[in-house]
């Protein structure tokens, strides 16, 4: 199932320019820097492993296997606030219908729970309030500059500076801003919905470079695919084990 492509387009669109970004404007994570960061925390966590699944059966529109996935994350601890984090933040990528759609089925699940004796812990909102206007844009930008490595621009920036000022306010001001959900949660949330759309290789490889930046570890990311396959999206894994090799073969050659 698709959204309109409208919205489709529009979302893409914000992608492509992430990936822009993200390949144009940040150095390549190093090997040692990625082993690590994996030796810290080489083993994702059961709450944390359902973060992508959620993503991706949310951003595919597989609202049977998002409910699963859930409910599984909900059993392992995941507050109802991170999950509501997540889906949130699916709308850059998958756009607003898929968003609406997976909130939904969290705001029913949650509810059916309830009713079973199962109280999930609602978990904190952000601790400190959003920026608004002006400020909301330059900390936007500082944020995305933080996890591109660098202050950001390339030919997309300059053909179409709008796409960039939507990034800087909406991504990373208004989204990233919100502290209730790591910013590595966030990524694994973000590959996982990205692992779902065949056309959107540069993006996914720009995010697996950008999850390795905030703290994951290699290990943590191929666990990932590994969630993906348990979960019943083999073709969704094997992309994300594809841009992990990818970018680890580029470090190879630098």
């Amino acid at each position: 199932m698709r959204t309109s492509d409208a919205p489709r387009n529009l979302m893409l669109f914000c992608a492509l320019a992430a990936a822009t970004w993200g390949a144009r404007a940040a150095p390549a994570v190093s090997a040692s820097a990625a082993t690590s960061s994996a030796k810290a925390e080489s083993t994702l966590p059961a709450k944390r492993r359902a973060i992508p699944v959620m993503g991706a059966a949310a951003a595919s529109g597989d609202q049977a296997r998002l409910r699963t996935a859930i409910e599984q994350g909900l059993d392992a601890g995941l507050s109802v606030n991170e999950a509501k984090e997540v889906l949130v933040q699916l709308y850059a990528y998958a756009g607003f219908p898929r968003s609406l759609n997976a909130l939904g089925e969290l705001m029913k699940e949650v509810d059916e729970r309830k009713q079973r004796g199962l109280h999930d812990p609602a978990g904190p909102s952000p601790a400190s309030p959003i920026p608004q206007g002006e400020a909301l844009r330059r900390v936007g930008r500082k944020n995305q500059t933080r996890i591109s490595g660098r202050p950001v621009d390339g030919p997309v920036f300059q053909f179409a500076p709008v796409i960039n000022e939507y990034l800087q306010a909406h991504l990373f001001g208004a989204i990233f801003e919100r502290d209730n959900l790591s910013w590595q949660d966030r990524e694994l949330a973000t590959v996982g919905i990205l692992s779902t759309m065949p056309d959107v290789t540069p993006q996914l490889r720009s995010h697996i470079a950008a999850s390795l930046r905030v703290g994951l570890g290699v290990d943590q990311l191929r666990q990932l695919a590994g969630s993906l396959e348990e979960a019943g999206m083999p073709e969704a894994a094997q992309r994300v084990g594809a841009a992990i090799d990818w970018h680890l073969e580029q470090e190879g050659d630098a």
